[in-house]
């Protein structure tokens, strides 16, 4: 199956996010047999309502209700875990619960077909919505990400998660874990990666269930939850707080939504819209407004991913989009820029025979044509998204240090023992300075190179983007060797600079990419006069071999397209990626 684009890219939407620095290391697992499985136990799970009653917002401009009714999947005992993986893009998404023999951590495979993807367990949630009069007007499922916005349940449970925020949505991830602290409970609310539901002014009873398929699977009871659903229809233009509402409705704070994990891009690798009316998303209490990742346009943001208290918090700070300063253009002021050292370092240059970073490419996505923006008649630019993440076991860390008065930093990359220590540096390149508006912030050269092969491989028009600004956008495969599921420079206001910086440190961590889109002249490709026919874009990783890596064979990545149509009007048919048959 294949997808043909002829949608003309304009402006691209952008959204950041926050996350919490918490290190998490992926344990190694044995699959048990059939007979070790019954004697295997896994966590007691339970589905609550928080509330008898919520009241939902209509927004008369918005197309109906979402339904964030309150309800939570409790775990006790031992913790949900799972983990969701591909050997290959040639191979189906399969699923592992982790259960516990004797206190000793095992994997148990449950059946394939569970999952197809890393958005989360599909139909999950069964709900049905009676009217005053006991009418159904509403029965629908949902998925759940057990990922979801989360908090305790009793004052003993574990203080932190050390689960990740949200569930991925890149098409080609590799790995997920997803996970229900014990003594924790995760909101079964989909946000907008579901549809709303037409739902006039008035009182309902909506009933929230687990499908039988899970519950046999994970051994949940057959308990329903009740809530009394009341809706009141408002109209953004009613006056003061409307706007708002509407703000944190459509995702216009800084809380991430694919969290990867997205979910998901991060503004400030392109233009930063925010998301018009029509694509508000979910209600202010869940912080789950739609996202829009580089490169492919609005995506349905994840499900809320921090408690609402704090959820709220950040829709709060929404209005400080306003007063945003260089370096932070997505209005986030919760995390701190990273800290690079405090000087130059001193001594001989060496690259000591210590764990190293993996830096890898995946397949070009995204892909449309566009006018670049400018509307020049006659004018056809290929843009798409492309991501270079990390396979460790080591992060990437490069610092720039800049002499008084130069316009470049100069850039070094550092390595770390098993302890954590620093024990070697060396030089890698520079750091440029970007005052373009949606940038505004330092850049690291030659990171990474988009090229559009023809179909003999030989190389048709290069991107003029290699230098880019690093930040964990993207939660590629959080079941690697020492992937952080918790990564820290999530958004460009965490990483990148000033103009005035004297240093700065940019961060790739073990396990999360860096999705860039490339869709204004110069980094998109210029077909204007390329001709019709079969072409690769190619996603290379370090193509000047500047840093030190622990794999370089394994740092171009291949998509096939075929474009086609005519001058100011071309199209572009992008077929499936062996079983990713995503654009």
């Amino acid at each position: 199956m294949t997808t043909t684009r002829t949608t003309r890219l304009r402006r691209p939407l952008l959204a950041g996010t926050t996350a919490v620095a918490v290190m998490a290391v992926t344990a190694g697992f044995m699959t048990v047999t059939s007979e070790q499985a019954k004697a295997a136990t896994g966590p007691k799970l339970s589905l609550i309502a928080a509330t008898g009653s919520v009241t939902l917002t209509s927004w008369k401009e918005e197309p109906g209700v979402y339904l964030d009714l309150g309800t939570y999947l409790t775990a006790e005992g031992t913790p949900l875990e799972l983990k969701v993986t591909r050997k290959s893009y040639k191979d189906p998404v399969t699923i592992t619960q982790t259960v516990y023999e004797g206190g000793k951590a095992k994997a148990k495979t449950l059946p394939l077909g569970t999952v197809k993807d890393f958005s989360g367990l599909p139909g999950f949630a069964e709900i049905t919505i009676t009217d005053s009069a006991g009418k159904k007007v509403v029965t629908r499922t949902e998925s759940f990400c057990p990922n979801n916005a989360s908090g305790r349940v009793r004052p003993d449970a574990p203080a932190t998660s050390k689960y990740p925020e949200s569930c991925p949505t890149n098409p080609f991830t590799l790995g997920s874990v997803w996970g229900v602290e014990k003594g924790w409970a995760a909101n079964t609310y989909a946000g907008s990666y579901t549809q709303p539901v037409k739902l006039a002014a008035g009182t309902y009873t909506a009933k929230v269930g687990v499908a039988k398929k899970y519950r046999d699977l994970f051994g949940i009871a057959d308990k329903p939850a009740t809530v009394k659903v009341t809706v009141q229809e408002r109209s953004w233009e009613e006056g003061p707080g409307a706007p708002a509402a509407r703000s944190a409705a459509a995702g216009e704070h800084a809380g991430h939504g694919a969290g990867h994990q997205a979910p998901a891009g991060h503004a400030g690798h392109g233009p930063g819209h925010a998301p018009t009316p029509a694509q508000a998303g979910a209600p202010e209490t869940s912080g789950a407004g739609p996202s829009y990742n580089a490169g492919h346009g609005p995506l349905k943001a994840a499900p809320p991913a921090l408690p609402w208290a704090l959820k709220k918090q950040q829709a709060a700070r929404a209005d400080m989009r306003a007063d945003d300063t260089a370096g932070q253009t997505d209005g986030s002021r919760m995390a701190p820029a990273l800290t690079p050292l405090a000087k130059r370092p001193a001594g001989k240059a060496s690259v000591p025979n210590v764990p190293k970073p993996d830096l890898r490419s995946l397949p070009a996505y995204g892909i449309t044509i566009s006018d670049g923006g400018q509307d020049v008649p006659g004018k056809d630019y290929l843009a798409f998204s492309a991501n270079v993440w990390n396979a460790g076991p080591a992060q990437l860390v490069v610092d720039g240090f800049r002499s008084p008065g130069k316009a470049t930093m100069d850039a070094y990359q550092y390595f770390y023992d098993a302890n954590g220590k620093q024990v070697g540096y060396t030089p890698t390149g520079t750091m440029e300075w970007d005052p373009r508006p949606g940038h505004v912030h330092w850049h690291f050269t030659d990171f990474a190179s988009y090229r559009l092969l023809k179909a003999d491989k030989k190389e048709a028009v290069r991107s003029g983007k290699e230098a880019f600004c690093l930040a964990n956008t993207d939660a590629v495969d959080y079941t690697v060797k020492n992937a952080n599921w918790h990564p820290y420079n999530t958004d460009l206001s965490t990483a990148c600079g000033q103009e005035n910086s004297i240093s700065v440190r940019e961060v790739l961590d073990v396990g999360s990419g860096d999705t860039y889109t490339q869709d204004l002249p110069g980094q998109s490709f210029d077909i204007t006069d390329v001709p019709n026919g079969t072409y690769y874009i190619q996603v290379l990783a370090n193509p000047a071999k500047q840093l030190k890596e622990t794999n370089l064979d394994n740092n171009s990545a291949l998509r096939k397209i075929v474009l086609g149509g005519t001058p100011g009007k071309r199209t572009v048919t992008v077929p499936a990626h062996e079983l990713v048959n995503a654009n």
